[in-house]
């Protein structure tokens, strides 16, 4: 029997709670494919444009970090080709109604709720909804510069904003008054006079930007409630991306610590593990729709892309101090005990416990969920859907043992709902 391999002293989840945010804003972005720096854009935008108008160190942070997670509501690609291709379309507040029910209620970021909610209500309407006056004036700063960011979308590639500012700066000035405050109009004006004010925007000076504002405040450690209520919004971001993934994290998330409880997995590394199981599909967001709810098989590049998913989320999460297991555990749920897993062909030897726990857990909620497709599978049929896995030798054996055992709340950890 071969022993386990688990991470070598087990330690309590501490992470600095901004710079998780900062870190988990990297996934919202990457829902723009190819373009994957939107919010930290229109974070930079806002924050240089409350210093131009003079506010203080901590509303302009918050600025910033409302850029950042300003469409949280957003999983779908064919929704950011709607925010970064049209200045105004059907269904624009949609994202902003969800955006507002993630963060309403988690205490850390509740603040953020109400600006998000109407991040996409033009000012002359917003006006009559009664929203206090300061969270009016930070949702449409946030749709003033995420829409100069849609409106400048065509240039980045070609490096060629500082020849079209002008003109993107006159069609804010033309919808002062309707679609924004005159005020912030006046603001946005003043700041983006500069070519700094563009030259900001460019993939170099956007991580010395989001390095220097890290910088900024106290550190601020989350509790381990926090940290998973933090991952489960993030979660739920990403399972809303496919309705053949509803719910798919949160499960992955409860039977992975289950497993790791029964298996006698320390209590620090089953909260980490939970985190992992919460965010380990955070890279599924790179994935377009099409290529993600695809009824047929996947071709060769279609696979490839969807084989990356694992990699971004390892690129995602290494970047957290605290995270070191976290990120490892998550990335690997793809792996094989034979070596021939992606992303980085490790064997079983090279597995922790927790990554292989997570594995195991991942194609168990998935056979025992429902999809559009399909019923999900029984307890019966569960068990020998991963038998044979474990007899071809990609599915560790004494964790399929352990799950086995303990079908009955297996089952109820991966689907609560589903009859026994």
């Amino acid at each position: 029997m071969r022993a386990p391999i688990t991470s070598p002293a087990p330690a309590e989840v501490q992470a600095d709670l901004r710079h998780v945010i900062y870190a988990l804003s990297d996934a919202l972005d990457l829902v723009g494919i190819d373009d994957v720096a939107h919010g930290k854009r229109v974070g930079i935008m806002a924050a240089e444009c409350a210093r131009q108008m003079g506010l203080d160190d901590t509303a302009t942070t918050f600025l910033f970090d409302l850029g950042l997670l300003h469409d949280i509501g957003v999983s779908s690609t064919h929704v950011h080709q709607h925010l970064v291709g049209e200045f105004d379309w059907a269904g624009s507040q949609d994202h902003a109604i969800v955006g507002h029910r993630l963060l309403a209620g988690f205490k850390p970021l509740a603040t953020m709720a109400e600006p998000i909610r109407y991040h996409h209500t033009r000012w002359d309407k917003l006006l009559a909804t009664g929203v206090d006056p300061w969270v009016a004036r930070q949702a449409n700063l946030i749709l003033l510069v995420d829409r100069v960011d849609a409106l400048t979308a065509p240039y980045y590639a070609s490096n060629t904003m500082l020849l079209h500012k002008d003109a993107i700066r006159e069609q804010i000035r033309q919808r002062a008054g309707t679609y924004f405050d005159p005020e912030l109009v006046d603001g946005f004006l003043a700041a983006s006079r500069s070519e700094a004010f563009w030259l900001l925007l460019e993939p170099r000076s956007i991580q010395c930007y989001l390095q220097d504002m890290l910088l900024r405040g106290e550190r601020c450690l989350a509790s381990f409630e926090e940290l998973k209520h933090l991952a489960t919004i993030f979660s739920c971001i990403v399972d809303a991306k496919s309705p053949f993934t509803a719910e798919h994290s949160l499960g992955v998330a409860r039977l992975s610590r289950l497993l790791a409880e029964k298996m006698g997995v320390s209590a620090s590394n089953c909260d980490k593990l939970e985190i992992a199981g919460l965010l380990h599909d955070l890279g599924k967001l790179r994935v377009p729709d099409e290529i993600l709810d695809k009824p047929a098989k996947l071709d060769p590049d279609e696979r490839m892309i969807i084989n990356a998913h694992s990699f971004e989320t390892f690129q995602i999460l290494r970047n957290i101090d605290g995270f070191e297991e976290i990120s490892r555990w998550a990335a690997y749920h793809h792996e094989e005990p034979d070596g021939s897993g992606y992303p980085f062909r490790l064997s079983a030897e090279a597995m922790p416990l927790e990554a292989r726990i997570l594995r195991v857990a991942d194609i168990f909620q998935a056979m025992a969920q429902d999809r559009p497709y399909r019923q999900g599978l029984s307890a019966a049929e569960v068990v020998a859907f991963l038998d044979k896995l474990v007899a071809d030798g990609r599915l560790d054996g004494e964790i399929v043992a352990v799950a086995r055992q303990w079908i009955v709340p297996a089952m109820a950890a991966a689907r609560p709902n589903l009859p026994h």
